[in-house]
């Protein structure tokens, strides 16, 4: 059956630049009746609409089959893959190198279902569940995700990313955090990376403390939101793949799960920027 009309369906241009790069289902037996870009339809439809492998309309492939496929994909690694190929084409296309030469991190507390999983609470945010840890180019795509429980301070959590792209970026030569990453952390990532590793500051953090009568006389509000040189990169990402629904929760039992969903969606932005005019 046809799932034509469907927003999150892929095209016939970025199935083209997709269908390649996806490995041909197993068959066992007989033909399989669904063809990859059916199940792929499936698997963006939960993506974009968070809901459960059950409740697939009846038009799309048998949830069962969606998911059997789904699970091979994570098993294998296949979206990091994927996703890495394709931000090297999107870079190459607007005439950059294909390698980033530097980078972001930063984390994002969500609250997680009560699926039994690995599970934290994280004070500051008030937050009981998951953190996702992120490395961004300087594009905003996505190099590398790490789930951990949200009871992990960052310089924690931000150890489990670094030993995860230890050699895997060798072109990095600098990487730019919040303040969660000062200490023996910082050196201890530059080392560990062999890139400079800058922790950026809000530009009125010295004048709040030397010269707060300023900032009184201004009316400053630190509490609002104000932009702050690199760290607006990574957080335009989170914006980027929260419009994902199955992203606006943790819902999985396995934290490799959720990190090939961040893949997912961040490889569906790269392939709608590749294929638009």
């Amino acid at each position: 059956m046809s799932t034509e009309g469907y927003t999150s369906d892929l095209t016939d241009e970025e199935w083209t630049l997709l269908g390649p790069l996806i490995q041909q289902p197993y068959s066992r037996g007989r033909p399989s009746l669904w063809s990859p870009r059916q199940i792929l339809n499936a698997i963006f439809y939960v993506l974009r609409g968070g809901i459960a492998w059950r409740a697939l309309p009846i038009n799309f492939p048998p949830w069962q089959t969606v998911y059997y496929h789904f699970r091979r994909m994570r098993r294998e690694g296949l979206w990091e893959d994927i996703n890495a190929q394709l931000r090297a084409y999107y870079r190459v296309s607007i005439g950059r190198s294909p390698d980033a030469h530097a980078a972001i991190i930063d984390s994002q507390s969500v609250k997680a279902t009560e699926c039994r999983s690995e599970r934290g609470f994280d004070g500051h945010k008030k937050v009981n569940g998951r953190k996702r840890h992120i490395l961004v180019d300087t594009l905003g795509l996505l190099l590398k995700v790490i789930v951990h429980p949200a009871n992990l301070v960052d310089r924690e959590g931000g150890k489990l990313l670094i030993d995860a792209v230890k050699g895997r970026f060798p072109a990095l030569e600098i990487v730019w955090a919040d303040q969660g990453y000062t200490g023996k952390f910082k050196s201890w990532a530059a080392a560990q990376l062999h890139v400079d590793f800058v922790v950026v500051y809000p530009p009125w953090r010295q004048m709040r403390r030397y010269f707060p009568e300023l900032l009184e006389q201004q009316g400053f509000d630190s509490k609002a939101f104000h932009v702050i040189p690199r760290r607006w990169v990574v957080e335009r990402t989170f914006a980027w793949l929260g419009r994902n629904r199955r992203l606006s929760k943790d819902y999985e039992t396995l934290r490799e799960t959720e990190e090939m969903w961040y893949y997912l969606a961040m490889s569906r932005i790269l392939l709608q920027r590749l294929v638009s005019p």
